[in-house]
């Protein structure tokens, strides 16, 4: 029925179709792959980028899966498009920030979920119009991230990845999906004054709850102090067995 009670896995499908979109959004606008190698498309009725390489869909439907299976076990506090320098230094960060998703149980994935305000009146869990009307303002805003942005380096590439949160379990399994990331020993104090925080947009809708912002370094350093901002956390980056440096970069940069 089209009047049903959304479920938590309908909610979690919501947010990883969008996060499919963004994706793409962000490769496209920050040069990651050519522009030429990018359709137009509509999603949310308003205008999108999707690359139109097999093998880049492929890996970003991949990746998207792997962040959809650890949200429906409500251990992720954050999604990450992480773009990194070809030295592999991460040099811009785009957060989702989902640690207001609701937690449901592993039994309870396909149950309708409701939701009471204070008075006993019952209110919607998953407003579509509304989330979607959401969803085009952040994407508006993500389409346009480009004209603040310094430009990228030569040949930057980028993964996804997940932060856990403190009570999580580490995503450890066959196949794996997801590899641990490995932030170097600090020396001296982090200096958050190197990374600019740029907000994006928050959306509110129902249960449909999250952040959005980048983090982009300042300086030759900076790449540093962002990975160092990963200490103590649970932070794995979507694993690629096909390639050694877990990365899309050397997936053809034409598809003319």
């Amino acid at each position: 029925m089209a009047d049903s009670a959304p479920t938590f896995r309908a909610l979690i499908t919501s947010f990883t179709d969008f996060l499919t979109v963004a994706t793409h959004t962000i490769l496209y606008e920050r040069n990651i792959y050519p522009q030429t190698s990018f359709l137009s498309a509509r999603k949310y009725n308003f205008p999108v980028r999707q690359n139109r390489h097999p093998k880049v869909c492929e890996w970003i439907n991949d990746a998207v899966a792997a962040v959809e299976t650890e949200l429906l076990k409500g251990t992720v506090e954050r999604v990450a498009v992480v773009v990194y320098t070809m030295n592999n230094k991460p040099t811009e960060r785009f957060m989702f920030d989902v640690s207001r998703f609701p937690v449901v149980s592993a039994s309870e994935l396909d149950t309708p979920l409701e939701r009471t305000i204070p008075n006993g009146e019952k209110v919607p869990v998953l407003p579509q119009v509304d989330m979607e009307e959401q969803f085009r303002a952040t994407m508006s805003k993500l389409a346009g991230c480009s004209s603040t942005l310094k430009l990228l380096p030569k040949g930057s590439t980028f993964t996804l990845a997940i932060e856990l949160k403190g009570s999580g379990t580490a995503p450890i399994g066959h196949p794996q999906p997801w590899m641990p990331v490995q932030a170097q020993a600090q020396n001296g104090s982090t200096h958050d004054t190197e990374i600019a925080i740029k907000p994006v947009r928050a959306v509110a809708a129902g249960d449909m709850a999250f952040e959005t912002w980048i983090e982009q370094s300042r300086g030759v350093q900076s790449g540093e102090t962002l990975l160092r901002k990963w200490m103590g956390r649970q932070y794995y980056a979507a694993y690629d067995a096909e390639r050694p440096q877990n990365r899309v970069a050397s997936m053809p940069t034409s598809t003319a």
